[in-house]
């Protein structure tokens, strides 16, 4: 493994270049907090997938690019005397400590109990802090902190999650398989009456209930979808290269011929997919 060369003070000093009003580059002089917005999701977006495809060779590398990002907010902050980094630091771990009493006896960096708390202890306290915190922004209700910004589906099951902690929820599985079904049902009924709005709404229904589905079988809705979609990206570019081989031109197809073709392309992945 090679010796790190430059330690984060340089990236650092690194941030304070870029943004010299002198002598800085003009694109970073030219960013604002809104600005790069876009590129801190991208960044986030990249290292999830690195992770995801087992790639560690690059984790390293986006986990640097995610950093870059805080340390050019942080940089915006100080020049608008917002905050700095090392506030950015402080407030993280007073936030840290005060979030685990389990760990940090008495609220102290190295304080520790001689009592070990269980998962749902741990949850439980979490969710009452959380709570407590929420309260001291004056944020009333338990809906109150929940990004508008996050992935659709990723919020969806953080707001079910909420309404769950108060016991609004499904009792068992199979009542929001009956759901599900109950939704796509009102969704054919909007479809056969050809009406845009309802069909609209009746589809944003089914898909929050396939997310309250996936919570109930404790998987991740978002990352359901996208290895979902990542399979079938990977079988459709092995039907393009099938039908390249064959001199076949997609566009022409009929069904018939494309089933043919996606059933033939699975069959050359399905050993390489567990579980399909």
């Amino acid at each position: 493994m090679n010796v790190a060369r430059f330690t984060f003070s340089d990236l650092l000093r690194v941030m304070q270049r870029l943004r010299d009003p002198d002598t800085g580059c003009p694109w970073d002089l030219d960013q604002d907090f809104n600005s790069i917005v876009p590129s801190t999701l991208e960044e986030c977006y990249e290292l999830v997938q690195a992770i995801e495809e087992g790639d560690y060779e690059h984790v390293g590398e986006e986990l640097g690019d995610v950093l870059f990002q805080v340390v050019f907010y942080a940089q915006l902050g100080k020049e608008q005397d917002l905050f700095s980094f090392d506030t950015i630091v402080s407030t993280l771990v007073e936030k840290l400590i005060r979030r685990h009493p389990h760990v940090f006896f008495q609220g102290q960096l190295e304080g520790r109990s001689a009592m070990r708390s269980s998962v749902d202890d741990v949850k439980r306290t979490w969710e009452e802090i959380k709570q407590l915190e929420r309260n001291t922004r004056s944020q009333s209700g338990a809906m109150a902190d929940i990004p508008l910004a996050l992935p659709a589906l990723s919020r969806a099951q953080k707001v079910q999650k909420r309404a769950a902690q108060l016991n609004f929820d499904w009792t068992d599985t199979l009542s929001v398989v009956d759901k599900l079904q109950e939704e796509l049902d009102e969704l054919r009924h909007a479809i056969s009456l050809q009406e845009t709005n309802a069909i609209a709404d009746e589809i944003g229904d089914v898909l929050f209930t396939c997310v309250n589905l996936a919570r109930h079988l404790d998987q991740d809705a978002e990352k359901s979808l996208r290895v979902a979609t990542n399979k079938f990206e990977r079988r459709f570019r092995t039907m393009e290269t099938l039908a390249a081989q064959s001199g076949i031109d997609l566009a022409s197809l009929d069904e018939a011929r494309f089933d043919a073709l996606w059933r033939e392309a699975k069959g050359d992945l399905i050993d390489n997919e567990p579980g399909l």
